[in-house]
């Protein structure tokens, strides 16, 4: 069993936080600042990852992993190829209407796999240019610059083309057949997507288009607690990345006296409930071994311990409780836990590391497991990849549980704030910041 003190739990946050960033150092473009999707040789860059990157230099800085000057210099250069880049419906272009193809080969740049222009994945990536620009909040010419195509990035966005006249953002847009049929409605990761979309100074959404969207969440109960549904932790752990939504209420968490950091907590025990009950009887599933996310999955097989028979789905967004599982765990989501759940995080953590000493590639957690599948490793079926969003997920997380680091540069950010006071959003540090700045101006 590994050592259990605080001392040692701190010491192995650490590790896994440091390894979690080195994916950021071994799968980049140094050319263009593009970064890989996973870890898999060949595969294209995935804008979403760079976000993450973006975000998790400014931590790096912050624990001495790179210096300032080669992260506003590794920022500007990335800044520089989204800024720079063709914006058209060519086959070569990155982009169409500010927006960005979610894959872009990591070479040329040019739109990779037939991708859709992507609106949350834009999301993601612009959320991580304003982390930059909070951060290097310095006179000199690169972090001047920083802000600058930061600016020019965000503010070229037509938010409100991407309605495609309804009332929600498309989830997305192809050159050859138009508009995808899916909306970013029900409950998931585009809180963010919303907040970046109202606050936009050029081609903003109306705040209707926020009321849509939270309009066709879902709502259970754990117990007697009501909680927003959304099944896979992803959808729970990506806009709070960003933003500190502790305490800040939007129109439905106020009507319920909740807020979705707490709502993100209940999510994790629901998580912890349904492994520890296993419906689906699934191999190692217990009170610490949990995380259902959207991950890969194995191939097709009936070679399964127990003499178990599940479909096995591939690639799936699994969530609990009401599924899809096929026994695949995503072991990252554990740690990703850390500032809603701590101890929860901790012994998830302990125990995986425990139970599957050989899960870990150089520190770092694979995209997912299935342990139900029968090879000769008790981890079962383990992904030969780890994935670039799960990794900058870990040094974000990790860093706002130590020191709302992130947290504390977003909200120094206009563009989030105005975003989320657009949207409703009262109490907490957003009132706190108006009395600041009233005290300030008296």
């Amino acid at each position: 069993m590994l050592q259990r003190t605080d001392e040692a739990d701190s010491a192995l946050i650490d590790r896994l936080q440091k390894a979690a960033f080195s994916y950021f150092l071994k799968h980049y473009n140094p050319d263009n600042g593009l970064v890989a999707d996973t870890s898999v040789a060949g595969v294209p860059c995935s804008i979403a990852a760079v976000g993450f990157a973006l975000s998790s230099y400014t931590v790096a800085v912050e624990r001495g992993w790179m210096e300032r000057a080669d992260a506003a210099e590794r920022t500007k250069k990335t800044l520089c190829f989204f800024a720079e880049g063709h914006q058209g419906r060519e086959r070569h272009a990155i982009g169409y209407k500010g927006f960005f193809y979610h894959f872009l080969h990591m070479d040329t740049g040019h739109r990779a796999w037939n991708s859709e222009l992507s609106t949350i994945d834009t999301t993601l990536l612009v959320a991580g240019m304003l982390t930059a620009a909070s951060y290097f909040d310095g006179p000199d010419e690169i972090e001047a610059d920083i802000r600058r195509l930061t600016a020019l990035v965000y503010e070229r966005i037509d938010w409100h083309w991407a309605l495609n006249k309804g009332e929600t953002i498309c989830m997305g847009w192809k050159p050859g057949s138009g508009f995808l049929r899916w909306r970013w409605q029900g409950y998931d990761e585009a809180v963010l997507l919303y907040t970046l979309a109202l606050a936009s100074p050029t081609h903003p959404v109306p705040q209707a288009s926020y009321d849509a969207f939270t309009s066709s969440y879902s709502w259970m109960l754990f117990g007697e607690q009501p909680y927003l549904y959304a099944g896979p932790l992803f959808i729970h752990f990506f806009s709070h990345a960003w933003i500190d939504f502790r305490g800040i209420q939007d129109k439905p968490m106020l009507e319920r006296n909740l807020d979705y950091f707490r709502n993100t907590r209940i999510s994790i025990a629901v998580q912890r409930e349904y492994a520890e009950r296993n419906p689906g009887h699934f191999v190692g599933y217990n009170r610490d071994v949990w995380g259902l996310s959207a991950s890969d999955g194995p191939p097709p097989t009936r070679n399964m311990r127990g003499g178990r028979h599940p479909r096995v789905l591939g690639y799936a967004a699994r969530g609990a409780p009401l599924g899809p599982d096929d026994g695949t765990i995503a072991p990252w989501a554990a740690l990703a836990s850390l500032p809603y759940d701590r101890q929860a995080s901790i012994d998830g953590v302990r125990a995986l590391l425990s139970t599957y000493p050989e899960l870990l590639y150089e520190d770092r957690f694979p995209g997912g497991f299935n342990p139900t599948v029968k090879t000769k490793r008790p981890e079962g079926w383990v992904d030969d990849r780890c994935v670039g969003i799960d990794q900058g997920l870990l040094v974000m997380s990790i860093e706002n549980d130590r020191s709302d680091f992130i947290w504390n540069l977003m909200r120094r950010s206009p563009e989030i704030r105005r975003g989320l006071e657009l949207a409703g959003f009262t109490g907490g540090w957003l009132d706190e910041s108006v009395r600041e700045t009233e005290r300030r101006s008296a």
